[in-house]
């Protein structure tokens, strides 16, 4: 049986308008063409998977259970568009954090690959024939220790500009728009048949 291919799409920043630390689902907001952007995907047989890191949980800055409503409003707002994410995966850990279920240096915070090597596992996905999109460099580090190809969109949320080989994306874009023209652009490297989405679900590490 074939394995199919997906785009890992970042939340905060990149799917929708960066609210730090928040999880009132009133504050929340697509990108303007992120529900066009996700609907063009998903008709090419792209999974899609949401893949973010949620500190807050470990910074005590909101509670776990708290995350749900933000999951639902993306998904109700991405109905709109008939886009359905195959599933939502967050990373709920920071070193730094107060919360000591939570304090600690995983393997599922990007710049970490976890996050997108569960998905894979999980979702039976070919991460070479996948994508990440993502607006900082932690996201494009993370897709290429995955072997994602990855897009890099740039709209003045990376403020260290570190290098590395790891660092480099294939595409940098101004818009989800434009993100997606570079990968439906792409040739498929194995050139095997995809399925498009059928649902989501959430994992937290």
């Amino acid at each position: 049986m074939a394995l199919n291919a997906a785009v890992f799409i970042d939340k905060d920043g990149t799917l929708i308008h960066d609210v730090p630390y928040n999880v009132d689902p009133a504050r929340i907001r697509l990108r303007d063409d992120a529900g066009d952007a996700l609907a063009r995907l998903q008709q090419h047989g792209f999974h899609l998977i949401l893949i973010t890191n949620q500190p807050g949980v470990a910074l005590e800055l909101f509670e776990h259970d708290a995350l749900e409503a933000v999951w639902a409003k993306i998904a109700l707002d991405l109905s709109a568009f008939g886009v359905v994410l195959d599933a939502v995966y967050h990373c709920p850990h920071h070193p730094e954090g107060r919360d000591p279920r939570y304090a600690l240096a995983c393997d599922c915070r990007k710049p970490e690959p976890g996050l997108l090597l569960r998905a894979a596992h999980e979702h039976r996905l070919d991460l070479r024939r996948s994508w990440l999109i993502g607006d900082i460099l932690d996201d494009v580090e993370a897709g290429r220790r995955a072997d994602c190809r990855t897009v890099l969109l740039d709209v003045g949320s990376e403020t260290e500009w570190r290098a590395g080989p790891l660092r480099e994306p294939d595409r940098v874009v101004k818009s989800l728009t434009e993100a997606v023209d570079a990968i439906l652009a792409e040739p498929d490297p194995v050139a095997a048949p995809s399925s498009p989405a059928q649902g989501w679900s959430a994992w937290t590490a």
